[in-house]
């Protein structure tokens, strides 16, 4: 594919008005708002962790306007069964009588779903959503079908009320691109929050971009480029995540496991979505440095040791930043 600066210059215009767009929608937020839409662009799904009511569902179904994006939401709860996201084939009867079986398709087959509570459903429930986040296919009485595209799966966990749960295994974790901290509202955000929805006036969203401009957006990130030291940089922030290979002592002393090649590919997706909406055709030390929090701290295990020290991913990967390229011009 062919690219001209024009069509990047163009592109990272667009996408800055769909972010400014969901700014005027949704207060605050501005890493989710951020990193769920580098999610999207890097082709991924993100994993979204906050308390109740700190309005998780409407940002994605902002999103979802924005983008022109078809939305559906699942309330994943213990007796949620596979079937009642994926769909399930019915047994009908045509004009003529005869008996035929008929799909009928689940709220998976959306372009962008919002798995609320996620950790609240059985794993047979979880795997189904994740077999589709992965594979972009169901699978129903042996058809496979292929989801809409683009495809994006946001799933919410809650931190709180953690009774009856069934808390992602660190494997399936590893599916999503990036894990999201939704922050609670400061004084002038909750303020704000409250004119904007006690009122009578309501904001109407413009849709800023449609589902085929997104798909050649992707295609745009797949396309900057990240040169070998660069990619080298990144190579070294994934290793140190290795409490075998790792140079920082906390590392070695407090992380059970590391992230993988699943969290390389995650952090340069991230870095070329970045890049990007910033206008540039090349990915920077600044761009994986700022994405390496959200690509990583979900794939770091911390042992007893961690735990019961107080660690957080969060200030290791904080760590690990800090002496990531150096000596390597940025």
């Amino acid at each position: 594919m062919t690219l001209t600066p024009d069509q990047f210059t163009e592109m990272s215009k667009r996408l800055q008005e769909v972010r400014e767009e969901i700014g005027r929608f949704i207060v605050g937020q501005e890493e989710a708002v951020e990193f769920s839409l580098y999610a999207i662009l890097a082709d991924g799904h993100a994993l979204l962790e906050g308390l109740p009511g700190l309005g998780k569902t409407m940002l994605i179904r902002t999103i979802s306007e924005v983008l022109d994006l078809s939305f559906s939401r699942i309330q994943f709860t213990p007796d949620l069964m596979p079937s009642d996201i994926t769909g399930t084939s019915l047994i009908e009867r045509d004009a003529n009588g005869k008996q035929h079986f008929s799909f009928k398709e689940g709220p998976i087959f959306h372009q962008m779903v919002l798995a609320d509570e996620i950790n609240r459903a059985t794993p047979k429930t979880q795997s189904a959503l994740l077999e589709a986040m992965g594979e972009k296919t169901v699978t129903i009485l042996g058809e496979t079908k292929s989801m809409a595209r683009p495809f994006f799966v946001l799933a919410t966990q809650n931190p709180i009320e953690m009774e009856g749960t069934y808390p992602l295994p660190e494997a399936q974790m590893d599916r999503f691109l990036c894990k999201i901290l939704v922050a609670y509202p400061n004084r002038a955000e909750l303020a704000e929050i409250s004119r904007r929805t006690t009122g009578a006036q309501t904001i109407e969203l413009e849709k800023k971009m449609t589902g085929l401009e997104l798909l050649e957006a992707q295609q745009l990130v797949k396309s900057v480029m990240i040169a070998e030291d660069i990619l080298m940089v990144a190579v070294d922030i994934i290793q140190n995540t290795n409490p075998l290979e790792s140079e920082i002592g906390q590392i070695r002393e407090f992380v059970q496991y590391g992230s993988g090649p699943r969290g390389l590919q995650s952090l340069i997706r991230l870095a070329k979505a970045r890049a990007l909406v910033e206008g540039r055709f090349h990915v920077s030390i600044s761009d994986l440095k700022h994405v390496a929090k959200p690509a990583l701290r979900h794939r770091l295990l911390l042992n007893y040791e961690g735990e019961a020290s107080g660690a957080s991913a969060d200030e290791l990967v904080g760590q690990i930043t800090e002496i990531a390229g150096k000596g390597v011009l940025k």
